[in-house]
Order: structure tokens, then sequence, then C-alpha cells
């Protein structure tokens, strides 16, 4: 069996999602033709690079990234980083010959996600970009049923993206309120996700109309930046500007004639991940609620006199990355429950095949660059107050 050696760079939220994905993956895709091997975690901080390898399971720490790559004994360079760091890791990483997986957003501009998706296709690198929604079971089969015609011909697409974990006026300065690190707010952080998801399910994104605004204009300034995320200010610290927008709205004609609408935002209340997304067609609808990621709702404009929505339980084995290829259960019996952590999972199970046949999977960092696209364009109609076409990749 091929084993692929994997270099992580980061070590907060994503670092931790992908450092359990590589460990569980072969308990629960043993048939893969290849499996990861945790060779080297890459921080920029002694100390938590080193507690971090230590309990995530990395047998090695390193603290510079010429160092990670410049080793031969990394295959695969994983980028979790913040934002502003994706692109020019993804350009170093292709050419130094090592395959990519970047967490999203690919960039914080159009130019640079350009720049990358050029540089892996230049080097002949296999990449991949983490938008892992799209491997929950319940959407994999939300895209099964939509490609199998059962809801017809959309019509309509709308999506919610609410946090609410920012509300408070003392939440800190963190890289995620920085534009310089995080490119924007919750258009960037949330409504990505959306976007992806719609492009893929729905399809290519003609023009948009975006606006945006930010509640809380100043906050307590951090310390030190890699107390970032959720930390605390001390009392009495100076004040920083905030740059990026809190919520966004936006409104979207698809190429295939479908509309759309986006909402994205860290400020309603009660709401903590609710990644909602409701697609409507000529002859049913699909609704999906990542607070209850095992369940697809569905409605059958053909049956007749008992139609209604009504909720497929997506753990059965035959939805998507549910069962084995020889028949069972891949993870649990049905109706018990998958978590978060399994998105990543069945993502690393599908970047490993990928990286084995040398077959570039999706979405790859040309579905990157079209997120990338539909994000400059809301952000462009938002300062500009009209509708904006989204550019070509």
């Amino acid at each position: 069996m091929k084993q692929v050696r994997i270099g992580l760079v980061g070590y907060n939220f994503m670092g931790r999602a992908h450092s359990n994905a590589y460990r569980q993956v072969p308990f629960f895709f043993p048939e893969l033709p290849a499996q990861p091997v945790m060779q080297v975690l890459c921080g920029r901080t002694k100390e938590r690079t080193r507690a971090a390898a230590a309990q995530f399971g990395w047998p090695e720490a390193v603290f510079s990234v010429n160092e990670l790559l410049t080793r031969e004994d990394i295959d695969l360079v994983d980028i979790t980083a913040p934002n502003n760091q994706h692109a020019e890791l993804v350009i170093r990483a292709a050419e130094a010959g090592k395959h990519v997986f970047c967490e999203k957003p690919l960039a914080t501009s159009l130019k640079d996600a350009r720049a990358a998706l050029k540089a892996v296709q230049k080097a002949g690198v296999i990449h991949m970009i983490c938008h892992n929604y799209r491997r929950a079971p319940a959407v994999s089969l939300a895209k099964r049923m939509i490609d199998d015609g059962l809801i017809g011909q959309v019509y309509h697409w709308r999506a919610l993206y609410l946090q609410d974990w920012l509300m408070s006026p003392e939440t800190p300065m963190m890289w995620r309120v920085q534009k310089r690190i995080a490119g924007s707010g919750s258009l960037g952080d949330l409504m990505a996700h959306s976007i992806d998801l719609a492009l893929w399910l729905v399809g290519d994104i003609d023009r948009v109309s975006c606006d945006m605004e930010t509640f809380i204009k100043k906050r307590p300034k951090l310390e030190t930046f890699d107390t970032g995320l959720g930390g605390k200010a001390k009392a009495g610290a100076p004040m920083g500007k905030v740059d990026v927008d809190d919520g966004v709205i936006a409104l979207a004609r698809f190429k295939n004639g479908a509309m759309g609408t986006f909402e994205a935002t860290r400020f309603a209340a009660g709401h903590k991940n609710s990644n909602i997304f409701e697609i409507n067609g000529s002859k049913g609808s699909l609704r999906f609620d990542l607070e209850r990621m095992n369940e697809l709702e569905y409605y059958n404009t053909a049956e007749g006199d008992v139609t209604g929505f009504r909720v497929i339980q997506a753990t059965e084995d035959s939805h998507p990355y549910m069962g084995l290829p020889g028949g069972g259960p891949r993870y649990w019996p049905v109706a018990h429950i998958l978590g978060y952590e399994h998105t990543f999972i069945n993502t690393v199970a599908d970047l490993m095949t990928a990286v084995a046949k040398k077959k570039v999977p999706w979405p790859n960092l040309e579905d990157g660059v079209k997120t990338q696209a539909v994000l400059e364009a809301c952000d462009t109609s938002a300062r500009e107050g009209k509708w904006a076409k989204v550019p070509k990749i």
C-alpha cells in the first residue's frame, strides 16, 4: 500500500480537524490505495507547536516552512495557516514538488488565487481545497439526487450560514476580524462555504448583488497574534479598528437561470453553526441544516395527496461514504449519528485515493478560484452599490 507522508502547517482549529482525520481515516477506510503518514507539524511558535504535535500525534515538529518544504520525506503539504498565507504557501509547496491540500478560502484576492492555481498546474502536483461540507453524507446525497433529476430543473437556491460567537464587543481583535490577514469577515469565513455548495449543487454564478455591514467597529487589541483564536484582551487594552464585515447578504443569478439568495453572519443570536440551504426545482425540493447533518429533507411533487417534506436518514449504508465496498456500514449502524469530524475523514479519504491514482480530486484549486471570483464580485457589488458580474477564473 502506498504511503503519503504529510507535512501540516498550522495547529489551531483546522490543524486539529485535519490531524484527527489523518489519524482516523485508516480505521474507517481500510480499503484505500494509499494511507496518510503523519510526518511533521510546522508552526512558528516552538512551545505551542511542540505541544500540539504531542497532542495530535505528530512525531516531529519544525518551526520553519523553508525546512518543511526542503525535506525529502514529505509528499503532501497541508495548509491550515491563516488566510493571508494560503496562496503563498500553495505556490511554494507546488514549486517544491509537493502535493497540496489547502484550507478555504484559497486566497484573500482573486489575483492570488489565480496565481496559486497556475502554480499547481505548472508543477503537475495533486491539489485539493478543503470544503469539507461537500462530504457530509446528506450533502453528497443531495448532489446525487440532483444529478439523477429527482428535483428537476432548479429554480431557486437559498442559503444561510449563521453564527453568534462574535456578538460581544469584548471579543478581541483576533486575526479573523483583520482584513490584512482574513481578507474579509463573514463573507470569506462563512459565505465561502455556501458559495462552494451552490457552485457544486446548482452551477456557476453569473452575477451578484451584495450588501455588507460591520456592527462593532472597534475591539480590544490582543497582546500577541498567537493568542488570536478566542483569546481575551487585557483589561484596559487599546482598541483596534475592525475592517471586515460582520454580516453579508447577497442575491445571485446562476448561469443556468436559477435565482439565489445568500446570508452569512456571526451576529445571529442563538445560532452556533447553522449552515443551511434549500433548493427548489420543477419536481421537488431539498433542505439541509448542518446542525442536523445526518438528515436531508426531500419534497416530491409527484406524491399526490400524501405530498410533503420527508426526512431522509442519510446514514443508510447505500448513501455516500456510509457503506464499505463489500457491504455493511463503514461507520456506525443507521441513525447512530455522524459528527463534524467525519466530513474531514471523508475528505482525506478522497484525497488519498486521488494521490494514489495521480488524479486531481474535487474540489480542487480551480474550484477555489471559482469561489474566490464570486467573493470578489460580492465585495465589488457591496462597494459600488450595484450588481457585479462574476469575473472569469
